[in-house]
């Protein structure tokens, strides 16, 4: 499916900028970047089903052109580009990042042409939803590896590594203790990954009753 590879979905936001409003919004990005408004941006990092997200503002002289046969393309706005990687649901994504980070959300777009605010968030998601591009084709390297799964096993790699390294010289008594005392403290990050994630337990009984209900018809 488009969008979706496994349990990742890209999405790429389009949205337009004047001349004037392009130079204002770099310098929000930049400001951003101080220790003054570190909490602008700082409800993102507690949104652990994001594996990436970046702003780009790109001007009309700046698209890229194949060859120079290719018309260069008149354009009456700049442009901010959006891309992001998450696991879970387009609504729960939108939602929480409206949730999380609403100022930041404000700071980062408000310039930006029918900007609407962050909240309430049905405005929101209509503005999200008409300036999305859609992805025809999406590659992960880890398709079946939510962000905290990535996360989980490079703890487990990096723990796993530097046992090697303290236990090099130990006997085999020394080692099997230091192991089982390592294998206690990563028991949180050892799982198996299904195919899908579930929204939620109510999602996944309407689901099931869908599918039973298809099979009877």
């Amino acid at each position: 499916m488009s969008n979706i590879a496994g349990k990742a979905y890209a999405m790429n936001l389009l949205t337009p900028l004047t001349e004037l409003t392009a130079d204002l919004n770099k310098v929000v990005f930049w400001g951003l970047e101080l220790p003054l408004f570190d909490g602008e941006l700082k409800g993102l990092v507690t949104l652990s089903m994001i594996h990436y997200a970046r702003w780009s503002i790109v001007r009309p002289s700046e698209f890229p052109r194949v060859s120079d046969a290719q018309p260069v393309e008149e354009l009456k706005y700049n442009y901010m580009f959006f891309f992001s990687n998450f696991n879970g649901s387009w609504a729960q994504y939108v939602d929480s990042f409206s949730a999380a980070i609403p100022d930041g959300l404000n700071s980062l777009w408000r310039n930006n042409i029918g900007w609407p605010k962050a909240a309430p968030q049905q405005p929101f998601h209509r503005y999200v939803n008409d300036n999305q591009l859609w992805t025809n084709h999406y590659y992960s390297a880890y398709p079946m590896a939510a962000s905290n799964d990535v996360k989980a096993a490079q703890r487990v790699k990096d723990e796993l590594r530097q046992l090697t390294v303290d236990t090099a010289q130990d006997d085999p008594a020394v080692f099997l203790q230091k192991y089982h005392a390592l294998l206690k403290s990563l028991q949180g990050s050892l799982s198996c990954m299904e195919e899908t994630p579930i929204v939620s337990l109510a999602h996944q009984a309407v689901s099931e009753q869908c599918r039973a209900d298809q099979h009877l018809v």
